[in-house]
């Protein structure tokens, strides 16, 4: 007989848990017994099929929030929701915006929007989550997607990579604030080329097959490389805090020797 998941009742919030990696890791969670918020911001029938499915299945709550993480309002109907599931535990904000440039450099609004949406919303709903969990006193975890990018210099991505590399900073000062005896663990995923999500049109449309043909990587990456990642930031008796685990491969190391 498996012992019961140690997320079992365990209240979790999934920023953007309706896309390609979302969506795995909310089935995962679901699996295991955690009671889910799932966030959007446009994507409304994707994420209430989502939850439909999940609650179709029996087991704990699913509920759904919709809003753009840099306005207040939604940062505070997530963490309500949370709160009205049970006691919050869990993180996890994998919404961002892949912000590519109109014209191949980023404008000042261009940079500006995505510090907004992968920094601003990110960081700011990670504090507020941090409050809730602190004010229950039962400690928690929160998990950021930063980008291969926000940890290595890849040309042209400035708009992008900035923002995500502040993320990091800010996940690390967070986790540095929170330590000690609130037991609130801050902690990034920095993913590399994966099958879903924001890379997914960049690998249907070859961008980076050169890595793969090239040897740096043997494959791209998976949702589930990213789901296991999350889960061990997740697992309550976790001793690991202000790390940055980069889930790509090896491609930041070995990109530079591409064999043409």
């Amino acid at each position: 007989m498996s012992e019961p998941s140690t997320l079992a009742g365990r209240v979790c919030v999934l920023a953007g848990g309706s896309g390609g990696i979302g969506t795995v890791l909310a089935r995962a969670l679901h699996a295991e017994g955690a009671p889910l918020v799932l966030g959007y911001r446009r994507a409304r029938e994707r994420a209430e099929a989502l939850a439909v499915a999940l609650r179709a299945t029996g087991g704990a709550a699913v509920v759904t929030v919709g809003g753009d993480l840099a306005d207040a309002a939604t940062r505070t109907a997530l963490v309500t929701a949370a709160c009205e599931l049970g006691v919050p535990y869990g993180l996890v904000v994998l919404a961002g915006d892949p912000a590519r440039p109109a014209s191949g450099v980023a404008t000042q609004a261009e940079i500006e929007a995505s510090l907004r949406d992968n920094y601003v919303g990110p960081i700011l709903l990670a504090r507020s989550f941090a409050a809730a969990c602190e004010q229950n006193g039962t400690g928690g975890a929160i998990v950021l997607f930063s980008t291969m990018q926000g940890v290595a210099l890849f040309e042209g991505s400035l708009g992008y990579a900035g923002p995500k590399a502040a993320l990091v900073h800010g996940a690390r000062l967070l986790a540095k604030e929170l330590g000690g005896p609130t037991d609130v663990r801050v902690n990034v995923v920095a993913p590399g080329v994966t099958a879903a999500g924001m890379a997914e049109k960049s690998i249907r449309a070859g961008k980076y097959d050169r890595f793969v043909h090239g040897g740096a990587i043997r494959r791209f990456g998976r949702p589930e490389d990213l789901v296991r990642a999350v889960r061990f930031f997740l697992e309550p008796d976790n001793y690991v805090t202000g790390q940055v685990l980069t889930v790509d491969g090896g491609l930041t190391l070995r990109r530079d020797v591409v064999r043409q």
